[in-house]
């Protein structure tokens, strides 16, 4: 069996615009966005902590989102390399026209920048989602800044934004508030 390796490029390495997706902020501080790699799921798992009331994974969980989903995730890093931004998601087998998207973090550093709508649009605006043509998540009725943001998405994409109770709190153990699931859309890919 013949075995290859490939290098992996640390964080601040990948925290250039030659690598970035996008880069987003101010000339004085900018923010680049890209997909994550294995060297992130430490990172995104201390941000994640970092922003309540997000469920926490394990950091395990992260590096998988880091690897084998990473063409359906990004991270925001400054010009150190610092994670401070994160969305998760997958595409649907079962819906291929539809992305879930898992979690969405943005630390204090880059709050009240736009960069959480600006993480979900660099993940939708890539080529391997040129088929999706619907976004679902899932929210607490009391997340008011989750609400905001998808608002916003829907606005911004032209596309209706409908909810409905997805899992009740007797099904998240009793001890979760419930989680409606939150759809926008149709959508085209291309306009976002």
């Amino acid at each position: 069996m013949n075995v290859t390796t490939q290098p992996f490029t640390p964080s601040a390495d990948l925290a250039r615009p030659s690598v970035a997706d996008a880069v987003v902020g101010s000339d004085a501080s900018p923010l680049f966005i890209r997909k994550p790699n294995p060297d992130d799921g430490w990172g995104i798992y201390e941000l994640v902590k970092s922003c309540p009331p997000l469920d926490v994974n394990s950091a395990y969980a992260y590096l998988l989102l880091a690897t084998q989903f990473r063409n359906t995730c990004a991270v925001a890093t400054n010009e150190e390399g610092e994670i401070v931004g994160f969305v998760s998601g997958y595409v649907k087998s079962n819906a291929p026209d539809t992305y879930f998207l898992w979690q969405v973090a943005v630390g204090e550093k880059a709050r009240g920048t736009g960069l959480a709508r600006r993480l979900v649009e660099a993940v939708m605006s890539r080529p391997e989602l040129d088929e999706v043509h619907h976004l679902e998540t899932t929210i607490t009725p009391d997340n008011q800044a989750s609400w905001g943001l998808f608002r916003r998405l829907a606005d911004r994409w032209q596309a209706p934004l409908n909810s409905r109770e997805y899992f009740s709190t007797d099904q998240l153990g009793g001890e979760h508030d419930p989680e409606n699931l939150v759809r926008i859309g149709p959508f085209d890919t291309r306009r976002i």
